[in-house]
């Protein structure tokens, strides 16, 4: 019997091990009262890469909004890592979406950071940039993956950058899409409706194909 209570529970043991040393904990992220992401001591490094995103969000247009740039920046960074504890993240990504698939996880498909990420840009109500929900590899059960993107307004979906917290479990990943070494993005409308409305077909059309670069 001794044998047998070892043999059963030494799985459990090593189960509970693996399932704790792959969680992620991002220290020091919360909510201001008005739900905005907040970081109270962020590290130099951080402080860096927000700006570092914020110019290339500034490049994509001329008439973009300073204020607008870092504000995107700056939460595109600290919300996912919000998210990331509260829905108690797991890495790697793959691993995430098996614990998710299995109810073992309220969240954390890359369609769960893309609904998320979506709607709290959304709610900015932004006045310079358009925001978009990518897709690549489109039923794929094994490659699909969905994102944020944002453009400068009226300016097409291949302009723009992907803003992709799913791909390091919460740490911001961002580049212009027809740069991805991994995946071919397409845009999307997603299950609430086109974002933004497109008005016409000669605008859906410079939406939808890539420039011939």
């Amino acid at each position: 019997m001794r044998v047998f209570a070892k043999t059963t529970t030494l799985p459990l043991l090593l189960l509970a091990l693996l399932l704790s040393g792959c969680s992620v904990n991002y220290d020091g992220v919360g909510l201001r009262p008005d739900g905005r992401p907040q970081m109270p001591d962020m590290s130099g490094q951080m402080d860096r890469n927000i700006r570092d995103l914020a110019g290339a969000l500034l490049q994509l247009g001329p008439d973009v909004s300073r204020s607008e740039a870092m504000e995107i920046a700056h939460d595109a960074y600290i919300y996912p890592l919000y998210l990331a504890n509260a829905w108690n993240v797991s890495w790697p990504p793959l691993y995430q979406n098996t614990l998710r698939n299995s109810k073992a996880r309220i969240k954390g498909l890359c369609t769960d950071w893309a609904d998320a990420m979506v709607s709290m840009v959304r709610r900015k109500n932004l006045q310079t940039f358009d925001i978009y929900w990518g897709v690549a590899f489109k039923g794929d059960p094994w490659r699909e993956h969905s994102t944020l993107l944002v453009t400068a307004k009226g300016r097409p979906f291949y302009s723009g950058i992907i803003l992709d917290p799913w791909r390091n479990s919460g740490k911001l990943y961002w580049l212009n899409p027809l740069k991805d070494p991994t995946y071919v993005w397409k845009y999307h409308a997603g299950p609430f409706g086109p974002l933004p409305a497109l008005n016409g077909a000669q605008v859906k059309a410079s939406v939808l194909a890539p420039p011939r670069w």
